[in-house]
Parts: structure tokens; C-alpha cells; sequence
């Protein structure tokens, strides 16, 4: 659930030079053919996608493809079109005794790596200790929590045990598997398996240039046939201008696009715009170390002031809706009754009460001290931009100013315990997946973990909760109190809940969407079961 995991470009030289560089290989490989039967079934095989960012790593170890739909790892489950969990490396769903606490997997025969060695029970047991192992640099740790022990049962069959029950154990388990025969001798913080991984899942990597593309092409020991798409490149181009010239030009075959980019195509017949709802929001972190977002009153404020129904209309064209916590409306945990109205005169009464008067210029203070902190957001994001701006013009009404900076991560990583991000979270799966790592106080400062430094016992004793019973009216209680408490005390400013928008020429069947987490484009879009598509006859 973090925002840090895929890493924009680093600058608009480098996507010139990308542009430049490679449009002419990427042309010949994806633009429609001349009309001789060769072209086209070569485009047919062969799959150029326009995203904004990268990945830092390509290791499980680290937390890449920890949530599914890696091309290049299998998990032991994965979901499905409607996010059901199937089999995938297991032989089937875990089986599960000593009440919640053991889960049993049965490994499929015949599975082969990528280098042709055999996958075992010992790989899955690798995998699982090496993320467990405090020395390993993976900041989602903390997601497997419940894990006591993890150890194999002959060549096919792995056992978990867990310390306590826990409900959403089995959707932890889509975690990729790597060989240990390869990364178990490299460190894995540092070993070139970061670079040059080795799965078992449909594609291998051809190569990676950092910053301007990676190509993947077809695994030829796949256990589950060899796909239609033989290759296909993620062309890393960070702005979103770019991509959708690139695309309208025929340079790419598809695009994930801001909704008002993705409007533009809507009238081409050649192309295809898929709207994939999700878990993703926009939210303003404030951290509670801060001495102007330290103080409860500037934050419940500025919750009271925004104007959600706003932004969705004019930032995302509709292709959205407010967010007034971390779980969409229609999400089945959904706390009902949450919902805050765009209140300016509440936010007054909130600031006054708490002794902020009108000051200079229209910002309040309070002891000497400005109603004044500065919100960055990620260079060269638009939608994040205009939140922002947006943010910082409603919390002006208020008597609050906000000044917006945007800057590479590398400038913002250093500064967001104390100063605010406008940041991007959301997970699917279970409540747990997206609201532990967000809110609770042991994961404080904890790289993108908890950016906020959010501290709230009563929260944490519910988040506890919530992991720990398998009571489904308990969980209910649990998350329901959550959800609440972030009214009263919130430690982030919720705006909109994101859908996302790609645009691909239509030539192909088989493309579908799920509903998508954060974290997208590069893993999640119409591509997520690339290794299912067919040429259209």
C-alpha cells in the first residue's frame, strides 16, 4: 500500500531521450501492419504498453508482485476477473485445521522455473523465511505477521503455522515464489536477482533499461502453455502528454491515461477504453509530529473543508468518488453514515474554537505559531498536482495556508515524517490488507508505512482485532470503529477514490479488469492476464 514501490522517471530528459531513442523499435513491433500477413502477425505477438513508473526491484523478497499478477512469479494462489483466489502453483485452496491455525498446500507437479530447474516445497519455504527474516529490506513484513513458522513436507506439500487465526491468511499467499537454488545465494537486499529474476510464471525479462523500458518475452517452460503474446515491452514514460501522443502516433499499443487524456480516444474506433474501478485514493498525510498538522483541530478543519464531490468532477471527469476514508463506499466493510458534507462554516467554528484566530494575510495562528505547512506532491503527476492545488485552495477559505511543492521522491522521502504528501494508497483483498499498514502506530515512520505517524490506541486495539478473530461480526465491529475514529481524529485528509483509465487499440480478446489496488499500470490494467489474450480473427 505504499506510494514509493514504483518510482516515476526521473526526468523529462530522460523520457526525451527514451522518445527519441526508441520510438523507431517500438513503432516496427506495434504499429498495424502494411497489410502483408507477416506485419500483422507479428503485432499480433508482440505488445508495447506506455506507463508512468517502474518498479525499484523485480524481487518478491523486497515486496514486488506481493499483491498478484507478477508476469514473471507465480504465487501459490492467485484471483481471478472478480478477485477470487484459485489455484496457481498449489494443486488447490489451502486446507485448514487446528482452528484457523495450520494451512496446508499442495504444490503442482511438473512446475519448472524459468532456467528449467524443478520448483519444490523448499523454494515456497525460502521465499516465506527470507521476507520474514528482520535482515531483509521488505517493508511489508508486517503483512505476514501471523506466521510463526513455515516448513516443507516432503518435495510438494508446505505447512504454515500461524501464531493466531487469521482470516485473510490464504489471500497472503498470491506472494510470488523464487527458486532458492539462485537468489538463496545472493544477499537479497543487494544480489543482482533484483535485476534479473528468475519465476515461474508466463513471461521471463528480456531486458531492463532503467527509466526507459523493460521486454519481457514468453517463458518456454510455462506450466500453463505457451501465451499468444509472445513479448511485450512496459515503455516507461512518465508524462502523461507524452503517452497519449505516443499512443494517438501509433508508437505504443496501449496506455493507462488520466481520465482527461482518456477522453480523447473515446471516438476512435481502433481503440478500446477500459475503466477498471478501485481501492485507489488520494490522500493528504498529515503528520501528527508537525507543529501545525500536530494539532487535531487544523486537521479535523481541513477535513471539513475540502471539497471532495468537487474534485472529482473537475480533476477526474467523473471517473471517481469522494473519499471519506480509506475504504470505498460500495466496499462491503464500508462504516455507513461516515459521509461529511463540504462544511466551510464548521471548519471556521473548528478553528476558532481551538483558539486559531484570522492573522495577516488570512491565516489564522495560534500562540505565534501560522496556520502555514507545506503539501508536496510527485513531480510530473498531474492528478496528484491538481488535488493538490485544489486541497490548498479550500484550506485558503478556511484560514489555512497550504503551500504545494512538487519534487522527485528522492526530495520528498527525507521530509515526509514532518511535512504533508498528497499520496496514493489502497488495497484489495481484506480490510486488513490496506488499513494495518496505514494506520497502525507500530509501523510509524516505517518508510511508507503510516506516513502520518498516526497514533490512536483505540485504533490499533481494533486493527489488532481485526486481524486476530475469525468472528466475521467482530471483524465488522472492529473496522467499523476504525473507520469512525478517523472522523474524529483523522491523520489524513481522504479525497477521492481513483478509477483507473487505459486506453489499448482493439486487436486483441480476452482483455478484462479487475478491481485494482494502488498500485497500477505497470502490474494492474487489461494487461493483468496479458498470457490470456488472442489475436481477434
Amino acid at each position: 500500500m505504499t506510494t514509493r514501490r514504483i518510482r516515476p522517471i526521473r526526468s523529462a530528459a530522460a523520457a526525451a531521450a527514451f522518445a527519441a531513442g526508441v520510438t523507431a523499435g517500438v513503432t516496427a513491433c506495434s504499429a498495424p501492419g502494411d497489410g502483408t500477413g507477416g506485419d500483422d502477425a507479428k503485432a499480433a505477438e508482440s505488445v508495447v504498453i506506455g506507463v508512468a513508473s517502474e518498479p525499484d526491484t523485480l524481487s518478491p523478497l523486497l515486496g514486488y508482485g506481493k499483491d498478484g499478477n507478477s508476469k514473471i512469479f507465480d504465487g501459490l494462489l492467485a484471483r481471478d476477473t472478480d478477485l477470487k483466489l484459485k489455484p496457481a502453483l498449489a494443486t488447490a485452496l489451502p486446507k485448514v485445521a487446528d482452528g484457523g491455525k495450520t494451512y496446508t498446500y499442495t504444490l503442482r507437479d511438473g512446475v519448472k522455473f524459468s532456467d528449467g530447474e524443478p520448483l519444490t516445497a523448499q523454494d515456497v519455504v525460502y521465499t516465506y523465511r527470507t521476507v520474514l527474516d528482520a535482515k531483509t529490506n521488505n517493508t511489508a513484513r508486517s503483512e505476514l505477521d501471523a506466521v510463526k513458522n513455515v516448513r516443507a513436507s516432503g518435495d510438494d506439500t508446505v505447512v504454515f503455522t500461524l501464531k493466531y487465526p487469521y482470516a485473510a491468511f490464504a489471500a497472503r499467499t498470491v506472494l510470488p515464489i523464487v527458486p532458492e537454488h539462485i537468489a538463496g545465494e545472493q544477499d537479497p537486499n543487494t544480489g543482482a536477482f533484483n535485476t534479473e529474476p528468475v519465476g515461474t510464471g508466463p513471461y521471463v525479462l528480456a531486458g531492463w533499461s532503467k527509466g526507459e523500458k523493460l521486454t519481457f518475452k514468453a517463458n518456454p517452460h510455462y506450466w500453463g502453455g505457451e501465451p499468444a503474446v509472445k513479448s511485450f515491452t512496459m515503455a516507461i514514460i512518465a508524462d502523461d502528454n507524452v503517452r497519449a501522443t505516443r499512443l494517438r502516433s501509433g508508437d505504443l499499443d496501449g496506455a493507462v491515461l488520466p481520465p482527461n487524456l482518456a477522453t480523447t480516444f473515446k471516438k476512435d474506433d481502433g481503440r478500446r477504453t477500459y475503466q477498471a474501478r478501485s481501492y485507489d485514493f488520494r490522500a493528504v498525510t498529515l503528520p501528527t509530529t508537525g507543529k501545525v498538522t500536530g494539532d487535531r483541530a487544523i486537521r479535523q478543519a481541513l477535513d471539513a473543508a475540502v471539497d471532495r464531490q468537487a474534485m472529482v468532477d473537475k480533476i477526474l471527469d467523473g471517473a471517481g468518488r469522494p473519499a471519506y476514508g480509506p475504504l470505498p463506499a460500495d466496499d462491503p466493510w464500508y462504516a455507513r453514515g461516515i459521509e461529511r458534507p463540504h462544511d466551510l462554516d464548521k471548519a471556521e467554528r473548528i478553528l476558532d474554537e481551538a483558539g486559531w484566530t484570522a492573522g495577516s494575510g488570512g491565516v489564522r495562528a495560534k500562540d505565534g505559531q501560522r496556520a502555514s505547512f507545506t503539501l508536496y506532491y510527485p513531480s510530473g503527476d498531474k492528478v496528484r498536482q491538481d488535488h493538490a492545488l485544489a486541497y490548498a485552495s479550500d484550506a485558503k477559505k478556511a484560514g489555512i495556508e497550504v503551500k504545494v511543492e512538487g519534487a522527485t521522491w528522492e526530495v520528498i522521502e527525507p521530509r515526509m515524517k514532518h511535512d504533508a504528501v498528497l499520496a496514493g494508497f489502497g488495497s484489495v483483498g481484506d480490510p486488513d490488507f490496506g488499513l494495518y499498514t496505514l494506520l497502525h502506530s507500530s509501523l510509524a515512520g516505517d518508510g511508507f508505512n503510516n506516513m502520518a505517524g498516526y497514533d490512536n490506541k483505540a485504533v490499533d486495539e481494533a486493527l489488532d482485532a481485526g486481524r486476530r478473530s475469525q468472528d466475521p461480526k467482530k471483524r465488522e465491529a472492529a473496522y467499523d470503529e476504525i473507520q469512525r475514529a478517523l472522523v474524529e481524529d483523522p491523520g489524513y485528509t481522504f479525497l477521492t477514490h481513483i478509477d483507473h483509465l487505459y486506453v489499448l487499440a482493439d486487436r486483441w480478446d480476452g482483455l478484462t479488469t479487475q478491481l485494482e489496488p494502488h498500485e497500477h499500470g505497470f502490474a494492474s490494467g487489461p494487461w493483468w492476464n496479458i498470457e490470456d489474450w488472442q489475436p481477434k480473427k
